[in-house]
């Protein structure tokens, strides 16, 4: 018997985009952040803040799910970007991603705005 995949590959879970204007970046993503998918946002964060950036939103207004895996992320580029002295900020529109932020107390520290699924995008 052979095992099949039930799990879709990560290209489908969730796209990234990173945008630099300068000495800022934008990262949104879409879709889901999860186990699977959460290091691929790590390696986008990691590779903006490998650069000369002086400001990084992380864009999460498109983002309909995110899990402790993808909370981690968030908090080690935080702690990565305040080492670096990079202003980092974090936007969000759905109760799937400012909820989880704020029962962990990472709305606060991250400095989170919630914004409409329109504005993230723009």
């Amino acid at each position: 018997m052979t095992a099949t995949f039930i799990d879709p590959p990560v290209s489908e879970i969730v796209s990234i985009d990173v945008l630099a204007d300068g000495p800022a970046v934008r990262v949104t993503a879409a879709g889901e952040i999860d186990s699977s998918s959460a290091p691929l946002l790590r390696g986008q964060l990691d590779a903006v803040l490998e650069g000369g950036v002086e400001e990084l939103v992380v864009d999460l207004s498109r983002v309909t799910f995110l899990d402790s895996a993808g909370l981690c992320v968030l908090a080690a580029a935080h702690r990565r970007a305040a080492g670096q002295d990079v202003r980092m900020r974090v936007l969000a529109s759905s109760r799937a991603v400012i909820r989880p932020l704020q029962i962990t107390g990472l709305w606060a520290l991250l400095g989170a705005s919630e914004v409409s699924s329109d504005a993230g995008a723009a």
